[in-house]
């Protein structure tokens, strides 16, 4: 009894049991004891055999490889499944795709690590990429999370294990019938074979389940990869998207396509930031042809429809009013950050030498401002869900689908494992199926209505209610070498925005509304919300600070993410330092690089590439150059932009870009991430901010967003390094380094510099 008492009286989140409990010493046991096998979440049909957890051999040929992260665009569904292919020696034609849903099988452990800060109780004990900690928690949580680029460094080793030891247990199979050692046979093109005979997986996979998976698995001598050609495009088309027929002709699944019988359809109206909560509604006159019914919320509204025209249009005549604390503006936004950045309390989260003794206020310093910037994905937030007899199914597309699971059950005063997900892939995201809530109210709207509904939300509720990237002041210091070099020998960066990842994890790992979620992450530094801002120069003494400002905005991630700020008044700053010390950019740069071989050499090739003229005055030139890491892993790009005035704004012609990311695992799709990057970064260099006014964003449809259209993308121009350094996933390299290149650009050819993203935003 007195062990139950002292349970129920100490608040504990799930999250802190299980990390607090390995490290404090209590529960031990059972936290070492837990199971280290999984239900399988890749189902067998008739004739398919299970080969683990990642795979299926059928008895006509197909191996179906599972895939735990979300497909959105960036070609998930291939890398994962060209791993284990060449791993196993099947024939990319015999290659079929299961999305499945949360697993602890298949845990994000990289994610989770580098997330520790956001979970762990101890995250110094978790952060590390070979965490025993990290490892328990993304298993037990079965966190499967899509983001940061984690996918290769969190499946590239399973699936070349499961390729292998699959590829053993054929081997064994074949083996038996020949009356040969396993490991005489060789398996290429979906056959294992040996001094001219030859058998098909098919014909082995019931025979080769039944095998002891070797251990280790017989890994081949070199990973699986491609080189890029000599002009950096792909060779031969040996490993084509999987996802793109299906896409090409309309019958791929998104969250919005799901259909089911006799659905109805729900749109809903949020409340403005920080009136959240819904006060008055004329319910009769939502009142017409087609209305199912409304389901209210403290914080939301919705109508259920037999069409979703018909329920958008019956929130449209009811009058909605919201209260709370007070609308957010824009203007107050701005004075707070204003404030914070100039005279605002710092944290140091990164430093090196002595930068303190060096700086004084004679140095150069400059300012940059960064508006929030909306995802803007062609497809608004979308879910499916029905109820029926206490279970709930949801389908729905989500960065984070265990999170989502069960904020759903929650929400649906349901247990998770009453809950079933299927997941559907997504029309585009950038981070904005990370967020939940639209799970949250489908739950509740499929409950109370009792029928198949389908949610989707308008345009403008996905810009009210979904949070953007956030708002950035920094302001940069740099000491000077004496001499004719005049490069950085102390350098200070001073970040003032919220503590928005501590932010978006309190949402995400505790399920926590964005208003207690500002309150739980308080004022304590945020490193994660500040990555990027040691420059990837050679400089001795260098200070990162984040001045924590709480604002009423909720903020989340974005596409980019922190590299963008970071890297934008980075490579300004350095361009700047370089004008003022009357060098070449380039060289100026290439002078702080003698310590990184592989960074140096990605810079010059993109300026030869680029025909680089020394971005002098009226060239219409500009360079810039990203470097990110995770884990053992780094990636580098550097780009030349040629960029003008125009009419109606900023006149992009043409992007030139060397990336370095390691091995390549599929350089075409390696490719189109980069080159999407580009265009990404183009558009938040352009345009992608909100302004807020008693809540409300200012801009409610894409239109309002001065996105770059067809007829603005510059021509593209592109090389990739060979290299055999471990594989950077390349989806987030362009988006940083565009923004900084095309500002770069915009000031050789006017002598202006803009100092705030989006571009012109601050006039000229």
């Amino acid at each position: 009894m007195a062990g139950k008492d002292l349970l129920t009286s100490v608040s504990l989140s799930r999250r802190q049991l299980l990390t607090g409990a390995a490290v404090g010493g209590g529960l031990l046991v059972a936290w070492w004891a837990w199971p280290r096998s999984y239900p399988p979440s890749l189902q067998t049909g008739a004739g398919e055999h299970r080969f683990g957890a990642w795979l299926t051999v059928a008895e006509d040929g197909v191996v179906t490889v599972a895939v735990p992260q979300l497909e959105m665009g960036q070609g998930v569904t291939t890398v994962l499944p060209q791993i284990v292919a060449q791993e196993m020696g099947a024939s990319w034609r015999q290659i079929a795709v299961a999305t499945v849903p949360p697993n602890g099988a298949q845990a994000n452990v990289a994610l989770a690590a580098k997330w520790a800060p956001l979970w762990a109780v101890l995250p110094d004990l978790a952060d590390a990429p070979d965490s025993l900690l990290a490892e328990r928690f993304a298993r037990a949580e079965s966190f499967i999370a899509t983001a940061e680029g984690s996918t290769l460094r969190a499946y590239e080793d399973d699936c070349r294990a499961a390729g292998a030891a699959a590829r053993a247990m054929l081997a064994m199979a074949a083996a038996e019938r020949w009356g040969i050692a396993w490991e005489e046979c060789e398996a290429e093109d979906g056959l294992i074979v040996h001094d001219g005979k030859r058998l098909r997986f098919g014909e082995l996979a019931a025979q080769a389940a039944q095998m002891i998976v070797p251990d280790p698995p017989p890994l081949r001598p070199s990973p699986p990869g491609e080189r890029p050609a000599a002009s950096g495009m792909p060779g031969p088309d040996e490993f084509p998207r999987l996802d793109l027929p299906a896409k090409v002709d309309g019958t791929y699944l998104f969250a919005a396509d799901i259909r089911l019988p006799g659905m109805v359809y729900a749109s809903i109206r949020h409340g403005p930031v920080g009136l959240p909560e819904l006060v008055t509604f004329d319910e009769a006159a939502a009142a017409g042809a087609g209305l199912v019914g409304l389901v209210k919320a403290k914080r939301w509204i919705a109508a259920v429809a037999d069409s979703w025209w018909r329920a958008d249009r019956a929130l449209d005549r009811m009058a909605l009013r919201f209260g709370g604390p007070g609308g957010v503006d824009s203007e107050a936004i701005e004075e707070a950050l204003d404030r914070s950045v100039r005279t605002g309390e710092a944290m140091r989260i990164a430093s090196y030498g002595d930068p303190d003794a060096l700086l004084t206020r004679l140095d150069p310093v400059q300012r940059y401002d960064i508006a929030p910037a909306v995802h803007a994905a062609i497809e608004t937030a979308s879910a499916t869900a029905r109820y029926a007899d206490g279970r709930l199914e949801l389908w729905i597309a989500s960065q984070a689908p265990e999170a989502a699971r069960e904020a759903a059950a929650a929400a649906a005063g349901l247990s998770p494992s009453d809950v079933v997900l299927y997941p559907v892939g997504a029309g585009g995201s950038f981070d904005a199926r990370l967020e939940k809530q639209h799970a949250i109210e489908i739950a509740q709207i499929a409950r109370q209505i009792g029928r198949p509904v389908q949610l989707t939300w308008p345009r403008a509720e996905e810009f009210k209610a979904l949070p953007p990237r956030t708002p950035v002041a920094l302001v940069l210091t740099a000491k000077l070498s004496p001499g004719e070099e005049r490069t950085p020998i102390a350098w200070r960066a001073r970040l003032a925005l919220p503590a928005t990842m501590r932010e978006f994890g309190e949402r995400l790992f505790d399920n926590a509304t964005p208003e207690a979620a500002i309150a739980r992450a308080g004022a304590e530094a945020d490193p994660l919300a500040c990555e990027g801002a040691v420059p990837p120069y050679a400089i001795p003494n260098v200070a990162v600070d984040h001045v924590t400002v709480p604002l009423e905005l909720p903020t989340g991630l974005l596409r980019g993410n922190s590299a963008v700020y970071t890297g934008f008044a980075t490579e300004s700053f350095v361009d700047e330092l370089a004008r003022e010390a009357a060098r070449d950019p380039y060289l100026y740069r290439m002078t702080m690089l003698g310590h990184d071989e592989r960074v140096a050499e990605v810079l010059r090739r993109a300026t030869e590439l680029g025909e680089w003229d020394g971005g002098g005055e009226g060239s219409r030139q500009g360079l810039a150059l990203i470097r990110m890491d995770f884990g053992e892993a780094s990636g580098a790009i550097a780009c030349v932009a040629q960029a003008q005035l125009g009419q109606g704004g900023v006149r992009v012609s043409r992007l030139t870009a060397v990336a370095d990311i390691g091995r390549i695992v599929n350089v075409d799709i390696a490719r189109q991430q980069i080159e999407g990057g580009l265009l990404f970064g183009l558009s938040l260099a352009t345009g992608s901010s909100v302004s807020y006014l008693g809540g409300l964003p200012v801009s409610a449809r894409l239109v309002d967003l001065d996105l770059p259209t067809l007829a603005d993308a510059p021509e593209i121009v592109l090389d990739l390094v060979a290299s055999d350094a471990p594989p950077f996933d390349p989806g987030e390299l362009g988006v940083a380094v565009a923004p900084p290149a095309i500002a770069n650009a915009l000031f050789a050819a006017t002598g202006v510099r803009f100092r705030r993203l989006p571009l012109l935003s601050e006039g000229l």
